[in-house]
């Protein structure tokens, strides 16, 4: 049973546009159900984690991330006695606002776009589920219920200061309540997205050989737990002994999680949903003492795999490739797709409807694109 501060889809703020309810699915059923057969979300199995696509078969994409964020973040509700569902839908949907070649190109999108509001990929998100995507013949984008948009927006935290236009745009229309925290679920999809990305980018750098497990057991998340592999499984071989370690380096960041966000709610007993969003902070946490080893192998990963020499190389032309594709297509606007500019009233949207062209892209159509623009192909790395 789900607990009084969960997410209860019966009690959903409903859809901008209003739907009858489905017969055999709950509200949040629905909404992961359309972000699965969203044509951004099938992307991103072409779109940039660490490495591009082309260098690789068995590196994560945007795509098996996704999935990886999914799954633990429907492990964590369940125990927590949250709303499994919508966790899923917003972890599945939370990287769908993503440039190719990942962070690079979207600060590189967020220099083009400087003179219209710049660029922000969870603002992005929100614009691809509320008007990009186009399979209803009711509505543009997929109409999601109110909770999975906030969670989109804005599972990081609240957010104050400046807003990214494209997602103060739509919340002049449908306010998110963006000076709140999200629900207790959203909290659960970023938290998961923390634990995924940094063990598997762990997994990832090895299988690069960036780094070996040998050198990350200096690290106190990671040292004790090669210990006991050790002993328990002695002359594992590699790949194996790799997993076994990684696999526990999950269970202690879940039950820690779970641990310390049982005790945070406990402490401060919500008594609804709403309670959760007016908390004066996250509901949803590590400890004190694992957040900082997460912070400090975080560290290390910057260090030795965000900034190595082969990373740095792709990042160099993936900066090159965005920023030449963004002036190819603001010189030559008749190239792009019939149709794509037709919403555009002025300069500004205009510019705006070459990013979200650009920004759809997936790392192999952008690599296609610059090679036939340019002909310039990427550096290649032997895996």
């Amino acid at each position: 049973m789900l607990a009084p501060y969960a997410c209860h889809p019966e009690e959903t703020r409903g859809r901008l546009i209003k739907e009858e309810m489905s017969a055999h699915r709950s509200a949040y059923q629905r909404d992961r159900d359309r972000i699965i057969h969203a044509t951004a979300f099938r992307r991103l199995k072409q779109k940039t984690q660490v490495f591009v696509e082309h260098e690789g078969d068995h590196f994560r994409t945007r795509l098996t991330h996704s999935i990886e964020v999914a799954q633990l973040g429907r492990t964590i509700a369940k125990a927590l006695r949250l709303n499994e569902e919508l966790t899923e839908a917003v972890a599945l949907a939370h990287d769908l606002g993503h440039t190719p070649f990942g962070h690079i190109g979207e600060d590189v999108l967020d220099v083009c776009l400087s003179d219209v509001g710049g660029f922000d990929h969870n603002a992005q998100a929100i614009k691809i589920v509320t008007y990009l995507e186009r399979k209803y013949a009711q509505f543009y984008g997929l109409n999601l219920t109110w909770e999975a948009l906030e969670g989109i927006a804005k599972h990081n935290g609240p957010i104050t200061g400046d807003v990214p236009p494209e997602l103060a745009a739509y919340n002049l229309r449908h306010d998110l309540e963006l000076h709140t925290y999200a629900s207790a679920e959203a909290q659960i999809a970023a938290l998961s997205d923390d634990i995924a990305y940094n063990v598997h980018d762990v997994d990832d750098g090895i299988r690069a050989g960036f780094f070996t497990l040998e050198r990350l057991s200096e690290f106190e998340l990671i040292g004790p737990l090669v210990a006991e592999v050790d002993a328990l499984y002695p002359g594992l071989d590699r790949k194996r002994r790799k997993s076994e370690v990684l696999r526990r380096v999950y269970g202690v960041l879940v039950e820690d999680l779970l641990r310390t966000s049982a005790n945070r709610i406990s402490d401060l007993d919500p008594k609804t949903e709403q309670d959760v969003r007016n908390a004066s902070g996250a509901v949803i946490v590590f400890s004190d003492p694992v957040w900082a080893r997460l912070r400090e192998l975080r560290s290390f990963l910057y260090e030795n795999m965000y900034r190595h020499p082969d990373v740095t190389q792709m990042r160099v032309y993936a900066s090159a490739c965005v920023k030449s594709l963004y002036q190819h297509y603001d010189m030559h606007r008749d190239v792009l797709p019939e149709g794509w500019l037709n919403d555009a009233a002025d300069e500004d949207a205009r510019k705006r409807a070459i990013g979200d062209y650009i920004a759809g892209m997936t790392d192999r159509f952008a690599i296609k694109t610059y090679e036939a623009t340019h002909g310039i192909s990427p550096p290649d790395f032997d895996r």
